[in-house]
């Protein structure tokens, strides 16, 4: 099989580099990065294919992989360790903010937690109220669902939210503060509207990072989220996604493809109504129509690898008190490259994940970002002075495309047909305001 890297502006702007393509063991190189949509990809892709124009993987130029793996085991070994200091340290300084005189103290907190950590009752009632919300009747105004056919359930409303925010809502200095509060009201409707009272869960990419289909969330049974789609065992092309920022990113296919069969959002049990909008064949009505279908999955042990625990202790450790840094390594890697902590996290569940806009039609979604909102609030943790918790960054667009004002503590974010806007002031910190919870250790099992 080989695999295409095919670079024409990693970044925005960026300069382009030639196309070619490699074989071999080990782990498989970069998806495709283009600047516009082309069809030069696929000629080198069908190149590749015949042998006419790949070359060996560099793994395989530089010796044996097991030198490699030994490699890789030993940084993630350290990185492990290291990453339980950062996480420590996060942990003293909630405790320290969260004082008894404090409205947010240590007997009003609410803990997440990781998904393994939960007992087999707290993972249920959290299945079952998704699906709960996911009955309910929409509360979007009939205006608005004219223009929006597919919208017809309480969870449809969020997906529509996200859909029309992401243009305003990544890459840029509302990303954070965006989803942390976009989270905050999907649980408030999960208590509110479906009697859920467990613990928020996360999903820490970190624990499998070598291979995502061996984390228990994917495991396909009634007590995860769903396995990985069906095998599709004929030639796929790559996915194409556009991302915000003028970008379009090539995915290659990795080791499923089809419909969710197993588990409790599986084809039979869960049905999709939006999108796609980031990628094609786009739903009807550009996205917005009404387009029942299954939660796609391709789990890629590829881009897990960009979620590892050196990746996530690189994050935190080299950007210092830089939250441009932090923000920018969500999407993107040490090189510059697509594929940051954030974005990779999507593109290891792929297909209906990968669309930046709807991808919160896999419920996936919301264990996933609760785990980048864990990121940040680590990150903003390291401070004990609460400087980085009131830090902002970036502008008020995705990739400053259009250019647009810088984000200040009191601009607003705005959350479309969900509730009322909030200054980023209101948003930063987790032990502040509407907020009263913190992230549990992941090694914290409770049963």
């Amino acid at each position: 099989m080989g695999f295409l890297i095919l670079r024409h502006g990693l970044i925005p702007r960026g300069p382009s580099t030639a196309a070619c393509c490699m074989l071999g063991s080990g782990p498989p190189p970069k998806a495709t990065y283009l600047s516009k949509p082309s069809l030069l990809w696929l000629v080198t892709w069908m190149l590749c294919m015949t042998g006419a124009a790949c070359l060996p993987h560099p793994q395989n130029l530089s010796g044996s992989g097991v030198l490699w793996r030994q490699g890789a085991d030993q940084t993630e070994s350290t990185a492990k360790e290291r990453l339980a200091a950062l996480e420590t340290r996060y942990l003293s300084t909630v405790v320290t903010s969260t004082s008894s005189a404090s409205k947010c103290n240590s007997t009003t907190l609410s803990w997440r937690q990781e998904w393994t950590t939960l007992s087999a009752t707290q993972k249920r009632g959290f299945i079952n109220a998704v699906h709960c919300l996911a009955r309910l009747p929409s509360k979007t105004n009939a205006t608005v669902k004219s223009r929006a056919r597919g919208v017809v359930t309480r969870y449809d409303d969020f997906v529509l939210s996200h859909i029309e925010s992401t243009p305003f809502v990544h890459t840029n200095g509302f990303f954070l503060p965006f989803h942390r509060h976009f989270l905050h009201m999907f649980e408030s409707e999960l208590r509110s509207e479906c009697r859920f009272t467990g613990p928020f869960p996360y999903w820490d990419w970190t624990l499998y990072w070598e291979d995502p289909g061996q984390h228990p969330v994917f495991d396909g049974s009634e007590l995860s989220f769903g396995g990985n789609g069906a095998k599709i065992s004929t030639l796929r092309q790559p996915t194409a996604i556009g991302i915000p920022g003028n970008l379009t990113v090539l995915i290659p296919p990795a080791t499923g493809g089809g419909c969710v069969e197993t588990g409790p959002f599986s084809k039979d049990q869960f049905s999709v109504h939006l999108g796609p909008v980031g990628y094609e064949p786009k739903g009807p009505d550009n996205g917005l129509g009404y387009n029942p279908r299954c939660i796609t999955r391709d789990l890629s042990p590829y881009w897990s690898r960009n979620t590892s625990p050196s990746k996530v202790v690189s994050l935190i450790d080299s950007c210092g008190d830089d939250l441009g840094c932090v923000i920018t390594r969500m999407d993107f890697d040490e090189n510059g490259a697509p594929g940051g902590v954030h974005a990779a996290g999507h593109w290891q569940i792929g297909l209906t994940a990968l669309d930046v806009y709807a991808s919160p039609a896999d419920p996936m979604f919301w264990l996933h970002h609760a785990q980048v909102d864990r990121v940040w609030t680590m990150w903003q943790g390291q401070d004990p002075t609460g400087e980085r918790t009131r830090m902002v960054w970036g502008t008020q667009t995705a990739g400053n495309d259009p250019p647009s004002g810088e984000v200040t503590l009191d601009t607003l974010v705005h959350f479309p047909h969900l509730g009322e806007p909030k200054t980023v002031r209101e948003l930063v910190s987790t032990v502040e305001g509407e907020y009263c919870y913190a992230y549990k250790a992941t090694g914290v099992v409770e049963r």
